[in-house]
């Protein structure tokens, strides 16, 4: 992590909505989800507002040695983004402390805004995260073989 990642860094993310990113698509076996109306998911917008939050940390990051991941969402989603639509996202980052960061966030669609609040991430060391999530993975095989 550089000296150089600090409060008041921004960035504007910009993202044209194709059908694939609305609820539907969401999580395909969910039958409720294949009854909404053709817009954009929350889960995907939620993706999206991290996808910006990544691009803007990256160039004060050893990118890919560090990464961050996501650790507090507190975000609206007030307006319905059909497809073909273009969404910005726009975000600050309002807090550092340590590792913790935390950004300000507003996403808004050709014709609304539809989206505001924070979203928190936390500086991380790719390999030893991967390592930690392996290790989980290799104890759950282990404990299906055991009980199989």
């Amino acid at each position: 992590m550089h000296a150089s990642l600090v409060q008041g860094i921004g960035y504007e993310f910009q993202y044209q909505v194709p059908v694939t990113r609305t609820v539907s698509h969401l999580l395909p076996e969910s039958q409720e989800f294949q009854q909404m109306p053709e817009v954009l998911a929350s889960g995907f917008m939620v993706g999206l507002i991290e996808w910006a939050c990544i691009q803007a940390v990256n160039p004060y990051l050893d990118w890919p040695a560090e990464q961050t991941v996501g650790i507090g969402f507190h975000l609206s989603h007030v307006a319905a983004t059909p497809p073909g639509h273009t969404v910005t996202i726009k975000v600050a980052l309002v807090q550092v402390s340590g590792r913790k960061l935390t950004f300000q966030v507003e996403a808004a669609d050709d014709h609304d805004l539809i989206s505001t609040g924070t979203h928190e991430r936390f500086v991380i060391e790719a390999g030893r995260f991967r390592a930690k999530a392996m290790a989980k993975a290799a104890a759950r095989k282990k404990e299906r073989a055991d009980v199989g």
